[in-house]
């Protein structure tokens, strides 16, 4: 179609996908102001002038890991379903926030930086999309709290609640890891976190009586 953008090639496409692979892994460890073309560039194994012909500006690198890390965050969230059985799907969504913490945890922590420094570079996302899902998904909430499904609390700190005690696995796993000991901190603190997350939760939102 005219106008359209041109189509990548398949070497053009691993590229940039090599690109980003060493972009996530430098963003997450230095954050965004520490880091620099020339250390993801180094980080991918390429020269800086190759790179740059893939992304002009690091804020280009950045913006493309963070849609695509929203876009993935969200994904559980987006599949709450309304008409499911609530505490199944509450349960469901808490597993599959700590298999992300398990599986994505650069992600998280890249995610974690740029909050940190006050959103700058994704407040639209923030302010758009984000909130527009949580919205949304709040209100399913409530339906159930209305129908007696559920315990009645505030659907939105419920969800901010989710997301805090989820992601600590991924955001402070250094941590986690050195206070469970050479005996717990290994793969199996993932299910045992999962056991208890389903306690808090889905026991304190069981309808009363």
């Amino acid at each position: 179609m005219e106008g359209s953008a041109p189509r990548r090639t398949r070497i053009q496409q691993e590229k940039r996908e090599l690109i980003l692979e060493a972009a996530l892994e430098v963003f997450s460890t230095n954050g965004f102001r520490g880091s620099t073309i020339d250390q993801i560039a180094e980080a991918a194994g390429m020269s800086k002038p190759n790179l740059l012909y893939y992304f002009r500006r690091k804020e280009d690198i950045h913006e493309t890991l963070m849609e695509r890390l929203l876009a993935t965050w969200l994904a559980p969230l987006r599949e709450l379903d309304d008409i499911g059985d609530p505490l199944t799907e509450l349960r469901s969504y808490i597993r599959r926030k700590l298999e992300m913490a398990r599986d994505f945890p650069r992600e998280s922590r890249l995610f974690a930086n740029e909050i940190l420094q006050g959103a700058p570079r994704i407040m639209p996302l923030l302010e758009g999309e984000l909130k527009t899902l949580v919205d949304e998904k709040a209100t399913v909430i409530r339906g159930w709290m209305r129908a007696g499904k559920i315990a009645r609390t505030d659907p939105w700190h419920l969800i901010f609640s989710i997301w805090a005690t989820t992601q600590h696995y991924a955001d402070f796993d250094v941590q986690v890891r050195a206070v469970l000991g050479p005996n717990r901190g290994g793969d199996g603190r993932f299910e045992d976190a999962a056991r208890f997350l389903e306690h808090l939760f889905i026991d304190g939102l069981k309808p009363k009586g």
